[in-house]
């Protein structure tokens, strides 16, 4: 567990395990030969993608920033991605000190199979919230977009991840950036997709900025190597490069949605690149 202090806000990594897939897919046309130095393959050329989760609290509240990956999911594709044993959210949050009626909201950036899978828990009853207090949020056009199940990325979206949630009104469905909180909030800053939110902290003239899967790895702060999975890869380009010039110029702290073993970064240039300066998590 690593955490980081921001003004009057903690904010601690709680990584719900991790799976791997595909590297070429993960880093688009990037050739092999610059990314493998940064993120090590397997003999079937993938590379790990942690489930990174946070947690945000001060003395007022507790907000959850993704869920996960869940538990749900076909023994081929576990087999396919790694992942034999996935760890359920509310254990992994208990097992760090966080107990899953602690918690007032929970933020899913956006609504891919690995950000919000363990949004939700199988009951005797029913689908139920995994938090039970927390209030949901995330975009509008993101849950319509889900449910328009395009081909490009149809296979990201499982309503049982979302859909019981609308339902049962526990989900808010945003229209644009909000602060959720005092100091907490949510941006769409489109690229990965066209709704995904950034989550931005700010207290006492400090700032940390998770960039989701805009940034899933440290070493994508090179704005061009973008995923293969973005949808709007000249979007995300351009998203990135505004966002790194503000972390540099005001020393932002930030994270990525993916990258196994660092916590937290700053970003800065040296000789005409980004670069970032981090701890490992």
């Amino acid at each position: 567990m690593h955490s980081l202090e921001i003004g009057e806000f903690r904010i601690t990594l709680v990584r719900a395990g991790s799976y791997w897939w595909d590297g070429g897919a993960m880093f688009g046309v990037v050739p092999k030969t610059l990314w493998s130095k940064h993120q090590p393959v397997d003999e079937l050329n993938r590379i790990e993608a942690g489930f990174n989760c946070f947690v945000v609290e001060n003395d007022s509240r507790r907000i959850l920033i993704e869920t996960g990956g869940g538990v749900r999911h076909d023994p081929r594709a576990a087999e396919r991605m790694r992942l034999p044993d996935p760890p359920r959210i509310q254990e992994v949050l208990a097992a760090h000190g966080f107990e899953p009626e602690s918690f007032d909201v929970v933020i899913n950036t956006h609504l891919h199979w690995d950000h919000c899978g363990g949004n939700t828990v199988d009951t005797d009853s029913g689908v139920c919230p995994t938090l039970p207090l927390a209030r949901y949020v995330t975009q509008r056009g993101e849950v319509e977009h889900a449910r328009e199940q395009h081909p490009r990325d149809a296979m990201s979206y499982r309503a049982v991840n979302y859909e019981p949630l609308i339902d049962s009104g526990r989900m808010q469905l945003l229209d644009g950036d909000l602060e959720v909180a005092p100091g907490v909030e949510v941006r769409v800053t489109p690229g990965h997709n066209r709704d995904m939110m950034i989550v931005l902290v700010r207290s006492k003239r400090e700032t940390w900025c998770h960039f989701a899967d805009l940034v899933p790895y440290a070493s994508q702060v090179t704005p061009t190597w973008v995923s293969g999975f973005d949808l709007f890869p000249l979007e995300t380009i351009d998203s990135r490069t505004e966002l790194f010039e503000r972390a540099a110029a005001e020393g932002w702290w930030c994270s990525f949605g993916h990258d196994p073993k660092i916590a937290f970064a700053k970003i800065e240039t040296a000789e005409g690149k980004w670069r970032t300066h981090h701890n490992r998590a």
